[in-house]
C-alpha cells in the first residue's frame, strides 16, 4: 500500500454504519490519506433489489436516506464528498470498483464488516476480485468468533456467553472515536443526495448523530437505573429507543457501551449494577450477531433447532391478515401490532407476546412473522428480528421452550394494568372496563358485553394452548 502516487485515492465505503464519530473505517481511511498525501472519497452504494430480497422496509429506507442526507453534511464539513452510487443487488457492486480502479488509483477501500451471510458473500467475491477491502470490526463491541468456549466453539446459551462477554470486555479500554479532523476545505454539498427507490415516512423519529447521541444521554442518566423495573411496561417511556439508530450504524454499540460505563462504572464487574440489566440488552445483540456468523444458514430462513423442520403450521391467510392488521380480538395484541403499523416500532415485550401468538395460538410460521416485521420496522435488523422470532417460536438458541405459551390475558393485566396503552391504540375498547379489556375470552362464553366494533377473539385461549402444546411437542427431543 505504500506505492501511493499523488493522483492516488482512498475510500471509506459506507455501509450500516452512518456516522463520523466512532467509526473506526473512516479514521484509518483518514489517517492513510494523511500519511501518503492521498484524495480521501466516500461512498456509499444503494442495492434496491437486494434490499426487496432482504424485506426491508419503505419507513427504514426513509430513515436510511434521511441519515445519508445527515452524513453527507457531516463529510462535506471534513471536506470529504458522499458518493451514491447504484447496483440493483450485491452482484453488481464488483463491476462498479473495478470501473472506478479503471479510472483513478485505488490504493485502499475500509468499511466496516458485516455480518449476514450475502454480506459476507459479497466481499467475499470483492477480495478475490482483487479489490484492495480493508474491514474493521466495528457492529459489535467484541467481535464475532472472539467469545467463546474453552472448544473454540461459539456458545449456544446465552448466560455463559455473557459470563465470558464480560471477562474479555472488562480488561478492554471503551474509548469511542472523536470525530476526524477535516482533512481538505469544508463545502456546500451541490445535489443532496436521494434514493432511488419509494420510501415511506419515519418522521416520528428525529434524524441526526446528535440526537441519537442526546437520546443515549437521556437514557443512561435518567433511565438506565429503572431499566429493570420499566423496560416491560408499554405505556412508560422505560426502553432507550436506540434501536432504529443501532440498526443503521448512526451510532456505534461501543458508544451505546462508553455512555452507560460513563454513568455506571461497575455495570460490567457487578451482577448488582444498576446498568446491568441494560448491559445484557446490548450482549443480546452480539449474541445473535455471533451466532449469524457462527451459523451461516441462520441467514437462509433455517430453524437453529433442527427438528423445528418438523412443526406442521396451519395455512391460515385469513388469521395470519388478521394478526397483521391488529383485529385478533386480544387487546393487547392489536394495540401492539397497530402501534408496529402506526409507528414502525413495537416495544420488546410487545414483540414477545405478539410472537408467541402468533407461532403458538395460531401456529403460524414464524417465518412468516419475521417477514411481516422486518417489513414494517425502522430498526429492522436480521440478527436480532431473526433472534427475537426463533426464541419466541422455540425452534431458536437459548430459545424459549416450546410449552411455554404466553397467556395475552395475563400478560395484558401485568404489563398494561389500567389499559392506557391498549387504550391508545384500540379506540374501540376505550368504554370497556378492564376485566372487558384484559379478558376479552369472556365475550365467546356469552357474558354481557357493550356492543362493539371490535371484533371477537379468533381463537379460545384454552383450546389453542392445547393444540400448539400438542403440535409443538415434536421440539420436545431437544430440550
Amino acid at each position: 500500500m505504500s506505492h501511493s502516487h499523488d493522483s492516488g485515492s482512498v475510500y471509506i465505503w459506507f455501509r450500516q454504519d452512518l456516522r463520523v464519530a466512532d467509526n473506526q473505517a473512516l479514521h484509518a481511511a483518514t489517517k492513510m490519506a494523511r500519511q501518503h498525501q492521498l484524495t480521501l472519497k466516500a461512498v456509499y452504494i444503494e442495492t434496491p433489489l437486494q434490499w426487496q430480497k432482504h424485506d426491508v422496509g419503505l419507513r427504514q429506507l426513509d430513515f436510511l436516506q434521511r441519515h445519508l442526507r445527515c452524513l453527507q453534511q457531516s463529510l462535506a464539513a471534513l471536506g470529504v464528498e458522499l458518493e451514491l452510487w447504484h447496483s440493483d443487488d450485491f452482484d453488481g457492486v464488483n463491476a462498479l470498483w473495478q470501473a472506478r480502479m479503471r479510472q483513478e488509483n485505488v490504493v485502499a477501500i475500509f468499511a466496516g464488516r458485516e455480518p449476514e451471510l450475502n454480506e459476507i458473500r459479497r466481499d467475499q467475491a470483492l477480495l478475490e476480485a482483487e479489490v484492495p477491502l480493508n474491514f474493521t470490526n466495528e457492529h459489535c463491541i467484541l467481535p464475532p468468533g472472539s467469545v467463546v468456549n474453552q472448544s473454540g466453539d461459539m456458545y449456544r446459551v446465552f448466560t455463559p456467553f455473557f459470563k465470558r462477554w464480560r471477562e474479555l470486555a472488562s480488561g478492554m479500554q471503551c474509548q469511542p472515536l472523536k470525530v476526524p479532523a477535516p482533512i481538505a476545505a469544508a463545502f456546500t454539498p451541490q445535489h443532496i443526495i436521494s434514493l432511488s427507490v419509494a420510501t415511506g415516512d419515519s418522521e416520528m423519529w428525529r434524524a441526526g448523530e446528535g440526537e441519537a447521541r442526546q437520546l443515549l444521554q437521556q437514557f443512561v442518566q435518567h433511565h438506565a437505573a429503572d431499566y429493570k423495573q420499566q423496560r416491560d411496561f408499554p405505556a412508560l417511556d422505560g426502553t432507550s429507543s436506540l434501536s432504529p439508530y443501532l440498526a443503521l450504524g448512526i451510532i456505534s454499540p461501543r458508544q451505546c457501551l462508553a455512555a452507560l460505563l460513563a454513568q455506571f462504572p461497575d455495570a460490567i464487574a457487578d451482577d448488582t449494577s444498576p446498568g446491568r440489566c441494560w448491559l445484557s440488552e446490548l450482549v443480546w445483540r452480539e449474541f445473535y450477531r455471533h451466532l449469524l456468523q457462527a451459523y451461516p444458514s441462520l441467514s437462509m430462513g433455517a430453524n437453529f433447532n433442527p427438528l423445528g423442520a418438523h412443526i406442521q403450521w396451519q395455512q391460515d391467510d385469513e388469521a395470519f391478515s388478521a394478526w397483521c392488521e391488529g383485529r385478533t380480538g386480544y387487546p393487547i395484541v392489536d394495540a401492539a401490532m397497530r402501534q408496529l403499523q402506526q409507528t414502525g416500532w413495537m416495544h420488546n415485550r410487545l414483540r414477545m407476546i405478539t410472537a408467541s401468538f402468533l407461532t403458538k395460538h395460531l401456529l403460524i410460521d414464524w417465518h412468516l412473522g419475521e417477514r411481516w416485521f422486518r417489513q414494517q420496522l425502522l430498526d429492522g435488523d436480521l440478527a436480532a428480528n431473526n433472534g427475537g422470532w426463533q426464541w419466541s417460536a422455540g425452534t431458536g438458541c437459548d430459545a424459549q421452550p416450546y410449552f411455554r405459551i404466553f397467556n395475552p390475558m395475563t400478560q395484558s393485566e401485568k404489563f398494561d394494568p389500567d389499559a392506557s396503552f391498549i387504550r391508545k391504540y384500540v379506540p374501540e375498547v376505550e368504554a370497556w372496563s378492564l376485566k372487558q379489556i384484559h379478558h376479552p375470552d369472556s365475550r365467546m362464553h356469552g357474558q354481557l358485553f357493550a356492543v362493539s366494533d371490535y371484533p371477537m377473539p379468533i381463537v379460545n385461549h384454552s383450546e389453542a394452548r392445547e393444540r400448539a402444546l400438542s403440535r409443538l411437542s415434536v421440539l420436545k427431543k431437544a430440550n
